[in-house]
């Protein structure tokens, strides 16, 4: 449920509804407005009647929330999400962001090397991987704490903000000490109790899609994290399983359409793991901002036959610059912005 407070509702009304609303069982949250305040009613799931609190005074308007994901709906807060990091990108506003870098960090000259060149293309973000999920025990699993804080020297020098995913409990909070942004990956979509830990954290937090989850599914992972309090979740787009295997994943654009209308929060599209080919990375990303992705997010590497993680995903650099340069063109066609400079004019 969601209340809409009168205009003119004093200080007091409002504590009065929400001190009922807790008396009842549930959670009150205000959440102050440019016009007015809305308090919202979280708690266990069973429906609060309107004759509780409707005659209270200051009670403009009671909404029902019918989606099951709540404070991810676009019914509890219909404007977008904006997400504003440290470096000054904000992401889920008229700015298409662009996140690129390694599958996995290797080493410092890896790390730079390509912090610098993702940097003077136009990405704001840095991605890589420090603790590294993989299918096979014996592959590469990430150089850990070292790499954390080769990815924060990358941020120092460049000025991109970080994000790198966190496995567990434990590893989350190393993250947190170093990232700008958590991710969770598409294994631990529905680990709940991470979702809850990260939620706590007070980090923003990447939420990629299960490999076969379903969008309301993917929503009410993310309600997890914002029911802890973290309202800055990204969810992220990265292909679902299928019985073809042309691709890597099957590439679910159309999720992001409908995405975009359920929730207000950003929407960023995950080519590389989606296709799996370095070939069929740009015109994904492409398709996805055209879709309405608040941003991409890529894997790139500047010598990916050496690549310890995704090389065959990983663009060239030449690849990525090329994928940067057509990104702007399509998102101006769809009312979006790309660059700081660009981003700035619209204000």
């Amino acid at each position: 449920m969601l209340i809409v407070m009168s205009s003119r509702a004093t200080p007091a009304q409002i504590a009065e509804v929400c001190a009922t609303i807790n008396h009842l069982g549930f959670e009150a949250r205000p959440m102050p407005g440019g016009q007015r305040t809305a308090i919202g009613v979280v708690g266990n799931d069973r429906r609060i009647e309107d004759s509780a609190v409707r005659g209270l005074p200051g009670i403009q308007e009671i909404i029902h929330v019918s989606a099951s994901y709540k404070q991810v709906s676009r019914e509890w807060k219909a404007d977008a999400t904006v997400i504003e990091l440290s470096n000054g990108t904000r992401v889920g506003g008229p700015e298409v962001v662009v996140m690129a870098g390694p599958c996995a960090v290797e080493s410092e000259t890896q790390v730079m090397h390509i912090a610098g060149y993702v940097a003077a293309a136009g990405a704001t973000i840095l991605r890589g991987g420090a603790f590294k999920p993989r299918t096979s025990p014996y592959a590469f699993q990430g150089l850990g704490v070292d790499g954390l804080k080769l990815l924060a020297a990358a941020r120092d020098r460049f000025g991109l903000a970080i994000v790198t995913e966190a496995l567990d409990p434990e590893s989350a909070e190393l993250c947190a000490q170093y990232a700008d942004i958590l991710q969770i990956g598409a294994r631990n979509m529905q680990n709940f109790a991470l979702l809850k830990h990260v939620g706590q954290l007070g980090k923003p937090v990447l939420l990629k899609r299960g490999m076969a989850a379903t969008i309301k599914e993917w929503l009410l992972a993310a309600e997890y994290i914002v029911a802890e309090g973290n309202p800055n979740v990204m969810l992220c787009e990265r292909g679902i399983r299928s019985f073809d295997d042309a691709t890597r994943n099957v590439m679910d654009v159309a999720a992001i359409a409908m995405a975009k209308q359920l929730t207000h929060l950003p929407i960023i599209a995950d080519p590389s793991h989606a296709t799996g080919r370095r070939d069929l990375v740009v015109p994904v990303a492409l398709a996805s901002v055209a879709a309405g992705a608040d941003g991409v997010i890529v894997e790139t590497h500047h010598r990916p036959a050496e690549a310890m993680s995704d090389g065959p995903q990983a663009l060239l650099p030449d690849d990525f610059d090329r994928m940067v340069a057509a990104i702007g063109p399509i998102a101006r066609t769809v009312g979006r912005t790309f660059g700081r400079a660009e981003a700035r004019e619209s204000v």
